[in-house]
């Protein structure tokens, strides 16, 4: 995993936490050294298990990948995952950056910031998995440009600009990200999900693996997040409950219980809406 300072060899595990509660709903464990793979695969799992409506899946920037905003997109999975910021390099060059380039809707082309048509050209390439459309003037169009200094490199002819077949969904996502309800909600999102690691890393001392090979790592992980959501658990039905469940479970009379339990197991689940994604390297 590629870390600011030096490359670390860890496993990398994936918690989707409750925004309520605390509770790890999902967890796994990958040998990737990102996570721009990993957001509508744990999404799916936190589906299967909050089905609530209203759910509303958080991640940081490290989680943004366009095709996998997509796949949630298409399964109908709210998610709000911020973008990294591009271009500044070329802003600190005094280059125009491509949102100074205006796309029209109805021609299906950009307008430059020197008011000059770019058309979409009959090329297209494929970029990480998705189809890009290249869009690029006549080169005489360039050329003659007064301000092709702020747009172009010293030996570049002309302009070119790439576009995913499904920008109009990123577009809207972007847009979705601009409003004070999703900005109110990613503020709350390093709050909710630094408790469960914290606890796991400090408390109850886990700060590796202790096996090796995937699936048995896989299996340690689950074994740690188990063991924090039954601490958690405890923490909020208290004692006195969890001990009248284990008996009733063991005498076969779940009934005699079933009402208190519900009433508990109806205030947690009625209130947990979000849950937010966080890796940690052990």
């Amino acid at each position: 995993m590629v870390k600011p300072a030096h490359n670390l060899i860890a496993y990398n595990s994936q918690i989707c936490v409750d925004d309520k509660f605390k509770f790890i709903v999902a967890t796994d464990v990958t040998s990737s050294g990102t996570d721009k793979q990993e957001l509508h695969h744990m999404a799916m799992q936190t589906k299967e298990v909050i089905t609530n409506p209203d759910l509303v899946i958080l991640a940081d920037k490290g989680y943004y990948s366009a095709a996998e905003i997509k796949k949630c997109v298409d399964d109908g999975i709210k998610t709000l995952v911020p973008y990294a910021q591009t271009g500044q390099q070329q802003k600190n060059a005094g280059k125009f950056t491509k949102d100074k380039f205006v796309y029209n809707t109805e021609k299906d082309s950009y307008i430059c910031p020197n008011n000059e048509e770019i058309p979409k050209s009959i090329s297209s390439n494929v970029r990480n998995g998705r189809l890009m459309f290249i869009y690029r003037p006549k080169i005489s169009t360039c050329t003659a440009c007064p301000i092709k200094y702020k747009c172009l490199g010293k030996t570049t002819r002309y302009k070119q600009i790439q576009r995913w077949e499904e920008q109009e969904l990123l577009d809207k996502y972007y847009q979705d990200l601009e409003t004070p309800e999703a900005k109110s909600l990613m503020k709350k999102r390093g709050s909710i999900v630094e408790h469960p690691f914290g606890t796991i890393k400090r408390s109850l001392g886990w700060d590796h693996f202790l096996v090796r090979s995937k699936k048995k790592v896989q299996g340690e992980n689950a074994l740690i997040m188990f063991t924090y959501n039954l601490k958690r658990l405890l923490n909020l039905i208290g004692v006195v409950l969890f001990r009248k469940l284990m008996i009733a479970i063991k005498e076969g009379d779940i009934e005699s219980i079933r009402e208190e339990i519900a009433l508990y197991i109806a205030k947690i689940v009625s209130n947990i809406f979000m849950v937010e994604f966080r890796q940690s390297n052990f």
